[in-house]
């Protein structure tokens, strides 16, 4: 079982830890009150969802109309998003992720459709604009 002790804060990378099989997530920021308390858990074979995430997750039951257009991506879509938004080329991002730059090419394009953008510049204006990269 994982638990995710992290400096990033929860509402930009706990649901994705949680969907991708995280049994829980403590933000250093909160860690001195939630890590024993996490742990514990875990022994027991529970999760760990601190109250703010489980506001979270419980606003994301809704329909997909009303998440982000970023949290409909895919995991490998929303890292190649932001690895777009740090400047990288396709074949830097393919070289760095270990796909070919079409499959890379790929990515973009459904990442544009689903996001409904229509550049590079656009996609990293709407990164920075929700904090999504440092």
């Amino acid at each position: 079982k994982v638990l995710i002790l992290s400096m990033h804060p929860e509402e930009r990378f706990a649901f994705r830890a949680i969907k991708a099989g995280a049994f829980g997530y403590v933000t250093k920021e909160n860690a001195a009150e939630e890590l024993v308390n996490a742990i514990r858990k875990l022994n027991h074979g529970l999760r760990y969802i601190s109250p703010t995430l489980a506001e979270q997750l419980a606003d994301n039951l809704g329909s997909d109309l009303n998440k982000m257009p970023h949290e409909l991506l895919s995991d490998r879509e929303f890292e190649v998003l932001t690895k777009i938004a740090e400047g990288r080329s396709i074949k830097q991002i393919a070289d760095v992720l270990s796909l070919s730059p079409a499959t890379v090419a790929t990515y973009r394009a459904r990442v544009l459709e689903k996001m409904q953008l229509k550049s590079n510049v656009e996609l990293t204006s709407y990164v920075y604009r929700n904090h999504l990269i440092d």
